[in-house]
């Protein structure tokens, strides 16, 4: 997991990302941002959840590939500014070590139909669902 953290702190400091100008929380489904460039994201907590940059016990790895699944409904708490660095996310599956920097937030944004593609595509390959497991 260390890997993944390095590479999402590569990702933030490579991207040119332009300053924020608002940040919006809208729990428990998703946060809005808009950027000095003029661009808007919507990001959903789902979504969020699954890219969070920390590390997390409730992965499932398949051959080395950290997966997230079962998140579809899972919904934002809070979101708790750290400095001018970012933001904590806390979500309602107790999730709460993710510090998301504003450049990285600017990186989901921008290439949110991508990654959500992609994330698609592994739950698929790996017979995983968004859905939540059902208790027994």
């Amino acid at each position: 997991m260390l890997a993944v953290q390095r590479t999402i702190r590569r990702m933030c400091t490579s991207v040119d990302a332009p300053r924020v100008t608002r940040f919006s929380l809208n729990a428990p489904k998703n946060v809005e941002l808009e950027y000095a460039n003029s661009s808007k994201f919507s990001l959903s907590a789902e979504f969020l959840r699954v890219y969070s940059p920390a590390a997390d016990g409730k992965i499932r790895s398949f051959g080395g590939e950290k997966v997230i699944f079962g998140r579809r409904y899972v919904g934002i708490m809070s979101a708790e500014p750290v400095g001018n660095y970012g933001v904590r996310i806390v979500f309602d599956d107790l999730h709460k070590t993710g510090i998301y920097p504003w450049d990285y937030f600017y990186h989901l944004g921008s290439n949110k139909f991508s990654l959500m593609r992609n994330y698609l595509k592994t739950l698929k390959k790996h017979g995983l669902s968004r859905d939540p497991q059902k208790r027994k």
